[in-house]
């Protein structure tokens, strides 16, 4: 009886991997549709103008985020269960190790969403509870991969500046989408030492990406001046970088919001400060940065650009940019920028519209999730 259940077990396992034959190209770019879904529920909710209807849809998206989520997570798992020498080969790839910031920032996201707009249909205690529950794990995620991804660079992959590209920031926001979504969770938390710690936790989680994100910024623009655009295929990649500068803007907004009752007055005035001091620079810059990626996409558009999951880095970039110009307005009371946070929102619902539609279309077709065109061995050093 045992000679005869050995061979069926394999021919199950066999069965199995071959029907999950396109889980071995599934990368963790996928993780983007998570973040960019999210972050549409998370900026519609914020948006300081009554919309009929805006919040019901913003409550369906984030269902729909929280559904992707679990999609993402499951076939995640079965790459790396059925196919791990691809996946091993994707962390040892420069290329595509970076994506991996990905994974965390979109369970910080959806759990971000769940708080502001999925209370509506879990509940707020519920909604806190699951929210805690992502940001802790999003956060452990985040802070290991912004040294795991760093690291291979340094002593496995082998790059050069031609090579700098947008997506060596992703390792390094996803601290800064924990400094963002975290005083969220401030209030729900007894007064005391825990909300002190908790706040100024996620101002450390703030300076962790600020930081590495100043270092990885001028080698991006520097490729782009010394070699030129990237790809027609990678040009929407520009759009990367608007993502640590509305994430930190929206970041010190939050912070700001929950420092008085964290923390004693005199601080608590310093940050609301903070948030206007740091937060229009970086803003106005934002919006320097989004018009010249524009710019690219245009040219790129004109000389045949098609779509690739590279159109995802459209979406979560623009969102935080969203949440950002919301924050600043929350805490002006310009006008200017609440228009300013409508208009990006627009253009983020056409992004997000556009990239859902082709994604949708691929994976129904069976051309998603694809193969590379071309075979490439990883790139690494020997020492």
């Amino acid at each position: 009886m045992t000679t005869l259940a050995h061979p069926t077990t394999l021919a199950t396992r066999t069965t199995t991997r071959v029907r999950l034959p396109a889980l071995r190209y599934l990368g963790p770019n996928w993780y983007a549709t998570v973040m960019g879904t999210a972050i549409v529920a998370s900026a519609g909710a914020g948006l300081p103008l009554e919309i009929p209807g805006l919040r019901a849809a913003c409550v369906v998206v984030w269902a729909l985020s929280a559904v992707l989520l679990a999609v993402v997570l499951a076939a995640r798992a079965g790459h790396w269960l059925y196919h791990r020498d691809r996946a091993r080969a994707d962390l040892l790839d420069p290329a595509v190790a970076p994506f991996y910031g990905c994974a965390a920032m979109a369970l910080l996201a959806v759990g971000g969403a769940t708080l502001l707009v999925g209370r509506d249909v879990l509940g707020e205690r519920a909604a806190v509870a699951a929210d805690a529950v992502l940001f802790g794990a999003g956060t452990l995620l985040g802070l290991v991969i912004a040294v795991a991804i760093p690291y291979l660079m340094v002593v496995r992959h082998r790059v050069g500046p031609a090579d700098a590209s947008p997506v060596w920031l992703l390792p390094v926001v996803s601290p800064m989408v924990s400094a963002a979504v975290g005083p969220l969770l401030v209030p729900h938390l007894a007064a005391g030492q825990g909300r002190e710690a908790l706040l100024l936790g996620c101002y450390a989680l703030f300076g962790v990406s600020l930081l590495a994100t100043l270092m990885m910024l001028p080698l991006v623009f520097g490729r782009l001046v010394a070699h030129g655009p990237l790809p027609l295929a990678m040009t929407p990649l520009v759009f990367l970088v608007l993502g640590p500068l509305g994430q930190s803007t929206t970041a010190v907004s939050q912070l700001a919001d929950a420092a008085p009752g964290a923390i004693g007055a005199p601080y608590a005035g310093a940050l609301g400060a903070f948030a206007v001091v740091y937060g229009v620079p970086v803003m106005g810059f934002a919006l320097l940065w989004l018009t010249l990626s524009a710019a690219l996409v245009v040219r790129a558009v004109r000389l045949g650009m098609r779509f690739t999951m590279t159109w995802w880095a459209f979406t979560f970039p623009l969102g935080t940019c969203v949440t950002g110009a919301v924050g600043l307005g929350r805490h002006t009371g310009l006008v200017a920028l609440e228009w300013l946070a409508v208009g990006l929102f627009a253009l983020l619902v056409a992004a997000w519209s556009a990239a859902g539609w082709h994604t949708l279309r691929g994976v129904i077709g069976g051309t998603l999730p694809a193969a590379p065109p071309v075979p490439r061995p990883a790139a690494v050093r020997t020492g």
